[in-house]
């Protein structure tokens, strides 16, 4: 069980007169181990786009919780995920963020190589080994999922089927079609904040006003509401200004607009996380991501990427800095509040803070976590509703 008091992890499930997570859960190093191997090795986490793995024999190594695991593209077309190790003598076949290409993926320490499929196709030394069979040394799968255009893996194989994570999100991302939209920006960024912080203040703008001028002009920060998910998901939408476009720093768009929107969500922003790391913001014209990777209890690596059409791509002068610098700006501006969250954390002064109705959103998430330390999994939220605003919800 996670080492936290079970008495203070019951305040952060109350749904009246919720409380914030305990110190513990920001700061301790046991923590965040345990996070890892429950919150991630035991759970569907995005390790990229479907885009980086376009050809025959693509292939990259990425980082899970504790594990990390090596994808491929087959000959075929399909794509194949296998635990980061060779089959002779357990060295890594990758580094992690290490991309190739080409027929064979070999290990760097004594040339074992192995097929797109896995299956060992040349030991060095081994060929007229007595009771020695290649067959009975392929690498071990492990499962993977594409869905909107993401990757998806889980290390522990015994996560419940994707289709019950993911629940019904994809009723509400749909007509933004991510799978057909193409990466036209990436920025990488290192936060000195834990990365459940990060996810709290994603979820919610009760802060906006205090420190987003940019993003106040072209949102009403109380214009949210809050949706109701099957799954394990947490999120809802914001409303534009009626001047405003996009989230840009001028509320104007400079791309076309994703095709097959309704009017109403060609109106509205809608922010949501997919348990444990994809932040995923749907925008009329792009859509927007935070992939997260807790590095340690007060360090988190998160890349975002823009999202844009390939007719927005392909057309001549495109440039889509309107978005990523708005985000830029705004990213910035919460990552210096996460960090001082972080620094407030590690004070002997903290204590368990109540959350307001208007951070309804991060209660649920704050409630699914506590849950999920008490539980050893994280499950869907049971029905839970926050006082004073039932359906209401900021960010």
């Amino acid at each position: 069980m996670v080492p936290i008091d079970r008495e203070l992890l019951s305040l952060s499930l109350n749904s009246e007169g919720q409380m914030s997570l305990p110190a513990e859960a920001y700061t301790d190093i046991s923590v965040l181990e345990w996070e890892m191997e429950h919150f991630f090795d035991e759970s569907w986490v995005c390790v990229g786009r479907s885009e980086d793995l376009r050809g025959a024999g693509d292939r990259c190594a990425v980082a899970l919780g504790h594990e990390s695991a090596l994808l491929t593209r087959d000959e075929e077309g399909d794509l194949r995920a296998f635990y980061n190790v060779c089959r002779h003598r357990g060295h890594v076949l990758a580094e992690v963020g290490e991309a190739a290409s080409g027929r064979f993926i070999r290990c760097p320490y004594h040339a074992w190589a192995y097929g797109l499929d896995g299956r060992l196709q040349g030991a060095p030394g081994f060929g007229q080994l007595a009771g020695f069979d290649r067959a009975d040394y392929s690498l071990v799968p492990v499962p993977v999922v594409e869905w909107e255009g993401w990757l998806f893996v889980n290390a522990s194989e015994d996560a419940p089927p994707f289709e019950e994570h993911v629940g019904n999100l994809g009723e509400r991302i749909g007509n933004h079609r991510s799978g057909e939209l193409v990466t036209a920006a990436r920025r990488c960024y290192e936060i000195e904040a834990n990365w459940k912080i990060l996810v709290e203040n994603y979820h919610e703008c009760y802060h906006c006003a205090s420190i987003h001028p940019e993003l106040c002009k072209v949102s009403p920060p109380k214009s949210g509401e809050d949706h109701e998910a099957r799954g394990i998901w947490f999120g809802g939408s914001m409303e534009l200004e009626d001047h405003a476009e996009t989230m840009s720093l001028t509320g104007e768009s400079f791309a076309p607009m994703l095709p097959h929107l309704t009017d109403l969500q060609k109106r509205e922003v809608y922010y949501y996380q997919l348990f444990p790391n994809l932040l995923i913001s749907l925008h009329p014209d792009y859509v927007m991501t935070h992939r997260l990777r807790p590095i340690a209890p007060d360090r988190t690596a998160v890349e975002c990427e823009w999202l844009f059409s390939k007719k927005a791509v392909e057309s001549e002068g495109f440039d889509p800095s309107y978005a990523s610098e708005f985000w830029d700006t705004t990213n910035g501006q919460d990552w210096g509040a996460c960090e001082g969250v972080q620094r407030g954390a590690s004070s002997r002064g903290y204590r368990q803070g109540p959350l307001s109705p208007d951070e309804s959103t991060s209660g649920k998430f704050v409630a699914t976590v506590a849950r999920g330390y008490l539980e050893g999994r994280v499950t869907q939220i049971p029905d839970w509703t926050p006082p004073d605003r039932a359906s209401k919800q900021v960010r």
